[in-house]
């Protein structure tokens, strides 16, 4: 890593011009919200996020700033100018607004936070931040997370304030905290997270300090909400590499408080029982999960990469021939991937899904050379439901192994899996699959009411169905009756 104090004056003056020609883009809506505050003798400047982005030439339209007035002075000046105001985080300090500026090149829609300067801590009993306010943007550039989001650009000047080496760390791509690293993590120890979220998105360094301070509080990550934890994690995953921030998060044993079941996967070496590294191959298969991505980062599919292997550690046995075991891990790894993302606070339908994905993960194995029936194949779509395309994509990642002929030998065989289930699809309509008959079909027949007869009949008929393929109208009759009159007998 560079020295703190050399500077790449190259780097600098590119990271200049890009800052510059992305803040010409935004500058109408800035420079028009800077004079409305400077009218009303506030000060406003562009802060955080939005001045680093600015610098590596990535402004998108969300626009984060800072200023000396007041949340209701905000409210007052905002309130006649932004097509939208909300509230929700008034409380501490911030103002949201949408804008729509219009141009010669069309419409765009800028969602936009203002805050007062402040300064937060938490104490060392509670989840939530101390929020007083500050009369200085040095102070509320102290009190940020890391250099390179402790600067500013003061507004409409466009007047470059960088207290603490920011622009020097962008240029070294390194993160280091304005303060120490244990004054900052006190303050807020989601920073933490933020270190391993941050070297996952920008692909920078983390200072040695900084490393060592996660290390020695990672325990204090424990007074965050699982809520903030769940969103800061899931923009790691989301992340370009979140390798780079998974294992940072396991070194410094931040991954044990928070994500436990990753750092079990570094299961214990034996010399006389082999087996490949959990926690290695893991990561394999999130990348390669990544790599089959079709529309863009996948939470779902990640989180079931990530968590698809978690029941091993559970259910490792050594067998007597050398040989390791893991059998049912990835019914063990289900509950286990269920429990943890609910404790995360995650939406009971990704639960639903991630779990699921996890439980099926290794049903394709019983394929072998593709001695499948049409039944099993059903069954297999019938079971993966609407996830079948994300399980397509896990199966295929699940596959490390370095030995070239076993590796093309599993990708010939889950090809040929893909084509049954395309020819079947094509034939039966496998994404609709039902009994050839429904509820009122059978109710006639059999001259029942509504009840749990009806719904064994319908459950009947499914099981035909996937066993058989479709019937025609009057054979699926003839099987009801025959399994109606098996049931009076």
């Amino acid at each position: 890593m560079p020295n703190a104090n050399e500077v790449n004056p190259h780097a600098l003056s590119q990271a200049q011009h890009r800052a510059v020609s992305e803040l010409l883009r935004v500058a109408p809506v800035a420079d028009d919200l800077a004079r409305l505050f400077q009218a009303e003798g506030f000060s406003l400047a562009l802060v955080g996020g939005s001045v680093r982005d600015a610098l590596l030439g990535r402004l998108g339209n969300d626009l984060d700033f800072t200023t000396d007035a007041r949340p209701q002075d905000i409210l007052r000046i905002v309130r006649p100018w932004a097509d939208a105001v909300w509230e929700v985080g008034i409380a501490f300090g911030t103002v949201g607004a949408q804008k729509v500026a219009r141009a010669e090149q069309g419409e765009r829609t800028f969602r936009i936070e203002i805050t007062t300067y402040r300064d937060e801590a938490y104490d060392r009993s509670s989840r939530k931040p101390a929020v007083s306010f500050g009369d200085s943007i040095e102070e509320d550039l102290v009190r940020r997370d890391f250099t390179v989001n402790a600067m500013a650009v003061v507004l409409p000047a466009k007047t470059f304030v960088d207290p603490h080496g920011g622009l020097r760390d962008l240029a070294d791509r390194v993160l280091r905290t304005p303060s120490t690293p244990e004054a900052s993590f006190s303050d807020d120890p989601l920073r933490m997270m933020r270190a391993a979220r941050f070297a996952a998105q920008l692909d920078f360094a983390v200072a040695p300090d900084v490393v060592q301070a996660m290390k020695d509080m990672s325990g204090r990550i424990s007074i965050v909400s699982a809520e903030r934890i769940r969103d800061e994690l899931d923009k790691l995953i989301l992340s370009g590499s979140p390798r780079t921030g998974l294992s940072l998060l396991v070194d410094t044993g931040i991954a044990g408080h928070v994500l436990p079941e990753l750092p079990a996967l570094r299961l214990e070496s034996d010399e006389h029982h082999r087996h490949k590294d959990v926690y290695e191959h893991t990561l394999i298969v999130l990348e390669q999960a990544m790599a089959l991505e079709s529309e863009g980062p996948d939470l779902t599919l990640r989180l079931a990469a990530l968590l698809h292997d978690i029941g091993k550690p559970r259910t490792r046995r050594f067998e007597r021939d050398g040989r390791v075991s893991f059998h049912h891990h990835e019914v063990v790894g289900a509950k286990m991937a269920k429990k943890r993302m609910t404790a995360l606070k995650y939406p009971n339908e990704t639960v639903k899904d991630v779990s699921r994905l996890v439980e099926l993960h290794l049903r394709f194995h019983g394929y072998g050379t593709g001695e499948w029936t049409d039944s099993a194949v059903r069954r297999y779509v019938r079971d993966a439901g609407p996830l079948l395309g994300r399980l397509h994509q896990l199966t295929r990642s699940d596959c490390t192994t370095r030995n070239r002929r076993k590796a093309a030998a599993l990708s010939r065989a889950y090809d040929g899996l893909e084509a049954r289930i395309a020819r079947l699809q094509e034939q039966e309509e496998l994404d609709a699959l039902r009994p050839d008959l429904d509820g009122n079909e059978i109710m006639e027949i059999l001259g029942v009411p509504p009840g749990p007869v009806v719904g064994s009949a319908y459950k009947h008929l499914m099981e035909l169905r996937l066993e058989k393929g479709p019937m025609k109208h009057d054979e699926a009759v003839t099987a009801l009756r025959d399994w109606w009159e098996s049931r009076q007998g």
